[in-house]
């Protein structure tokens, strides 16, 4: 089979690029290993709901226009979402279709699938950013009585064996987790490493309506200092909360969850936990601060010039700073002989073993969503091209722009063939 684009994944990324292309009238085909949405329908959890509010879920000729703007979608009503989005123009979608292999020919690629093979001048790698689960090597050698998972795995707590669980992790998926791990009634430590402390909602306003109203989430990747960081960043702490609450590690202390360093190692049955905790709750809090100063400095900036342009400098609150973070001195080590049963929230990596080798290179070192070999492109991974890149809202504006690049490559390619 040949068409013009093969696009690798059928989630928001590749339906956003799908629309994209169907508009500049590209002949294309998607190719999903399962059901439209298939991540959102069996790799979530229960209770899971989008960390962004419902009228920031927007995608090119297609946004939320439901009754709850204010609210945050579940896992179920995201995959509904981008259901309906695939219906509203027909995107040519192939499902039940796994991708096994892809290599580049004379003529442009060959992608090799469970449903036979197609031959196109382009691919887009549109398959998520968290197709599998980061762990560490030595998690082999812990003691086999201690169940080992990760959020791809995890349910609900019923799911969840024993009453002693260590949570791995304290990005969004970790503290949702001990959270609401932590409710049910279990014992729960908290490993915690690196990460992003911001409050649900500041001044009255949700977080993400400041990041939006700041420009911080169109900040783009050529701003940042240090790029390969900025892309690595955990997720920020937050929690799709229908009460609005936030769920820093205050939060989590205030339920019975127990704060303990970075996991760092196994030894003799125990996990040893690094010393860093205060320094890395200190940079937190630092930085937490930072993003209020930005905040309240733009609100300042619209009434001294008299500028009511986003209609809100009226109807704000007064600054509402949330207090430092306050922390026990922390165990070093954990006791696995009490623990019954670890998430390893510690982080997703795609899966792009299908590629083969010059392509997986290709794409590792792509600039921008724009792959190191002409005719293969990128879509969805985090602060790609700018830092909301790996959001719904912000994976349209990706992919608007990744199009022109991709019709810029088949003009070429007609152009030399010609």
């Amino acid at each position: 089979m040949r068409t013009s684009v093969v696009i690798i994944g059928a989630g928001q990324a590749g339906l956003a690029m799908s629309r994209c292309l169907t508009d500049r009238s590209v002949d294309h085909v998607l190719l999903e290993r399962g059901r439209v949405a298939e991540a959102w329908r069996s790799q979530r959890w229960d209770s899971l709901r989008l960390l962004t509010p419902n009228w920031l879920t927007r995608l090119p000729s297609w946004r939320y226009t439901g009754p709850d703007p204010d609210g945050y979608m579940t896992a179920a009503e995201v995959a509904g979402f981008l259901d309906g989005y695939r219906r509203s123009f027909a995107a040519p979608v192939v499902t039940d279709t796994t991708v096994t292999a892809v290599r580049r020919t004379g003529e442009g690629f060959l992608v090799r699938t469970t449903a036979g093979e197609w031959r196109c001048a382009a691919v887009v790698v549109a398959s998520g950013a968290a197709a599998a689960s980061r762990r560490p090597s030595w998690s082999a050698e812990l003691p086999a009585r201690v169940r080992q998972v990760s959020p791809l795995d995890y349910r609900d707590p019923g799911g969840i064996e024993g009453d002693h669980v260590l949570v791995v992790g304290a990005s969004a998926s970790g503290v949702q987790i001990a959270d609401e791990l932590g409710r049910s009634g279990r014992r729960v430590t908290l490993s915690v490493g690196d990460h992003v402390r911001v409050p649900r909602r500041y001044r009255g306003r949700d977080i993400h309506w400041w990041m939006d109203a700041t420009g911080l989430l169109a900040e783009p990747i050529e701003a940042m200092p240090d790029a390969r960081r900025a892309r690595s960043l955990p997720s920020m702490q937050l929690l799709g909360s229908v009460e609005g609450r936030s769920v820093d590690l205050d939060a989590l202390q205030r339920i019975g969850v127990e704060l303990v360093g970075r996991a760092a190692a196994h030894h003799d049955g125990h996990l040893q936990c690094s010393g860093s905790l205060a320094n890395l709750v200190r940079m937190a809090d630092l930085k937490l601060e930072r993003l209020l100063d930005r905040i309240d400095a733009h609100v300042d900036a619209l009434v001294d010039t008299h500028v009511d342009a986003l209609g809100m400098v009226s109807d704000i609150d007064p600054p509402d700073r949330p207090p430092r973070t306050r922390i026990e001195a922390p165990r070093t080590s954990v006791d696995l002989r009490r623990v019954d049963t670890i998430v390893w929230a510690t982080g997703f990596r795609p899966d792009h073993s299908w590629l083969d080798p010059e392509l997986a290179t290709a794409v590792a070192g792509h600039d921008r969503g724009v792959g190191a070999v002409p005719g293969i492109f990128l879509l969805g991974l985090p602060f790609m091209r700018r830092r909301s890149s790996s959001f719904i809202d912000g994976v349209g504006t990706d992919a608007t722009e990744i199009a022109d690049h991709l019709l810029a490559h088949l003009a070429h390619r007609a152009r030399t063939c010609a």
